[in-house]
């Protein structure tokens, strides 16, 4: 397989679970099986919706032939992993699944406008997402089998480094090192009382006969199954948050529930019925207003508290993030805000930043920690953060002494590549693989596409 061209696909791979997500709900008029990888199987859907969403969000989108061939190389590691016993538990699936669903907020600025936008529930994009989550995580564990004990050494960054022409040399924009302590809002009493009371009316309306589907069309603030009078359709185990489930598992159907309290908000919930493992449940939702109704006191406090010790130096920033930030992407490394593309802790100073970091340095000095700033999370949730402006590099052209973690980087990569192509030609024949005709002319591979026909 081209080198080139394998980089281009493990790319592919890493985004497979968000790209198809993010076109999931824009329709194929005729789909039909593509592709055979063992007992998986690849519709023309997914290699169309891998297109459009390259081409929905302004990029140049691959060509079909290779997004086909990194959804084979998808299954490959799936099915691999089916026959090695490779397993991911519930519990990692979860938390890369409130992970996205955190990106998607972000990315469309509200729950409310993404269930517009799908015309569903959060708790149904939530199901539906849950296995290419899965899927995911399992072909990363699968890399990470065959590739995590690939190691470097610093000769070896020499080499490389030293081996690109001084005329070719990339040019490195000023990058920053930002660390955050974030300590989150408490919804005050008073508006959780206001919740409850306000679904407690409208069970004691249901109770006197009214329709609970038409007052979860008209209260119920999850727009998209609020369409549904408050509907979720078919849930397996595991598949909503914890208090929902508990909930709703211990009603007979026609029951209504207590008011529950999850991340989402209050819930009445009402089980239609079961079915083996599964449940079908309506909910009325009603969320807090985090603008009006969260008390920001202790955070302020803690914060400010925070902030005090270390500039005394009686604790260290990336301590304090560690044992007091409620950001759990952060806190593990010390607070320190690290690229989403690279996983690195150096972040470019320019316009791709995000916005409220690019203000609110351009005011401090390197070195120094910020007061409590006003702090909203990828989840929506209200919060205050203290900043710590770690250190500055100014543009230059790449040097070993100043750039050897993204050297270190490249070449890791390509060793780990280098493993994953070796093992992926002995694994091809470990699995049934069948394309179809009208794919012959695509090297997918390096299989006879005339001759592995489904």
């Amino acid at each position: 397989m081209n080198r080139r061209l394998f980089h281009i696909l493990l790319l592919v791979i890493v985004g497979t679970s968000q790209l198809t997500f993010a076109q999931g709900q824009q329709g194929v008029s005729i789909d039909k099986i593509i592709a055979r990888v063992d007992n998986h199987y690849i519709l023309n859907s997914d290699v169309e919706d891998m297109y459009m969403s390259y081409i929905s969000q302004g990029q140049k989108a691959p060509e079909k032939c290779q997004l086909l061939e990194s959804l084979i190389i998808n299954k490959l590691l799936l099915a691999k992993a089916e026959i090695d016993s490779v397993i991911v538990e519930d519990g990692e699936v979860s938390g890369e699944l409130d992970a996205k669903m955190g990106y998607m907020i972000q990315r469309f600025g509200s729950e409310k406008n993404i269930v517009e936008a799908y015309g569903k529930s959060i708790e149904n994009l939530k199901t539906e997402l849950r296995q290419q989550v899965k899927e995911q995580k399992v072909v990363e564990k699968m890399q990470q089998t065959i590739s995590g004990n690939v190691k470097i050494t610093p000769s070896e960054v020499r080499r490389f480094f030293n081996s690109i022409p001084k005329d070719s040399l990339p040019y490195i924009p000023a990058e920053v090192e930002i660390g955050q302590i974030v300590r989150l809002g408490t919804v005050t009493k008073e508006q959780k009382d206001k919740l409850r009371n306000q679904l407690l009316e409208l069970k004691a309306r249901a109770e006197k006969g009214e329709d609970f589907a038409m007052l979860a069309q008209i209260y119920s603030e999850d727009l998209g199954s609020a369409k549904l009078g408050g509907d979720l359709g078919f849930a397996k185990r595991g598949a909503m948050v914890p208090e929902y489930e508990g909930a709703a598992l211990a009603l007979k159907p026609g029951e209504m529930s207590d008011i529950i309290e999850s991340q989402f908000g209050f819930h009445l919930i009402k089980l239609i019925e079961t079915r083996g493992a599964e449940y079908r449940s309506r909910h009325i939702l009603l969320r807090p207003d985090y603008n009006k109704g969260t008390d920001m006191t202790s955070a302020i406090q803690t914060l400010d508290s925070l902030r005090n010790l270390i500039q005394i130096d009686s604790l260290k920033f990336a301590k304090a993030a560690l044992d007091f930030s409620e950001d759990k992407m952060t806190s593990e490394t010390g607070g320190l805000i690290q690229d989403r593309n690279t996983g690195l802790g150096r972040l470019t100073l320019d316009a791709s930043m995000d916005p409220s970091l690019y203000f609110a340095i351009d005011s401090m000095k390197v070195g120094e920690i910020s007061p409590p700033l006003a702090y909203r999370t990828d989840d929506g949730s209200s919060g205050m953060r203290i900043l710590w402006y770690k250190s500055k590099s100014e543009p230059h052209t790449a040097n070993l002494k100043d750039d050897y973690e993204k050297m270190a980087q490249i070449v890791l990569s390509n060793k780990r590549n280098n493993a994953l192509e070796e093992w992926f030609i002995k694994a091809q024949g470990d699995v049934y693989i069948s394309v179809e005709p009208e794919y012959k002319n695509c090297k997918i591979l390096g299989l006879d596409t005339d001759r592995d026909n489904l």
